[in-house]
């Protein structure tokens, strides 16, 4: 019986570890002095979150990257960074796991113009942890 109760409780707690494809081996990109700021915004918690920090979209060599900058968060189960039509997770793009990489990389395919929030979202228990409104530069 206690097998029973304690094999669910180490699935869950282990389900939360697994990094997905995009930002498993760490990737660490940066930020060029020659780079245009586009977009900023701070972020902003949810209910019961603790966050600090800006999200800052850059156009650089024609590829745009959210960086997050002087960025903290409360910790969280398969938190995920989203670029956003709203202040939702309803219309987004993913741009990949939050990791301690402070640099994402969106999609070229993407038109910038059309997304106007960077989230972080737990993705598994579909709970966002902070929004930040973009503003134009």
């Amino acid at each position: 019986m206690k097998k029973l109760f304690v094999i669910p409780i180490l699935c869950l707690l282990f389900a939360c570890e697994e990094q997905g494809v995009l930002t498993r081996d760490g990737v660490n990109t940066t930020i060029n002095q020659g780079a245009v700021l586009k977009y900023h915004g701070t972020f902003v918690p949810t209910s019961g979150i603790l966050v600090t920090g800006e999200a800052k979209i850059y156009l650089e060599n024609n590829q745009y990257k959210v960086v997050l900058d002087n960025f903290t968060l409360s910790s969280g189960p398969d938190l995920k960074v989203y670029l956003s039509k709203a202040a939702t997770p309803t219309n987004f793009v993913s741009l990949g796991n939050l990791t301690s990489q402070t640099v994402y990389p969106i999609p070229t395919s993407i038109n910038i113009a059309e997304y106007s929030h960077v989230l972080i979202h737990c993705q598994q228990y579909n709970h966002l942890y902070a929004i930040v409104a973009l503003i134009s530069n």
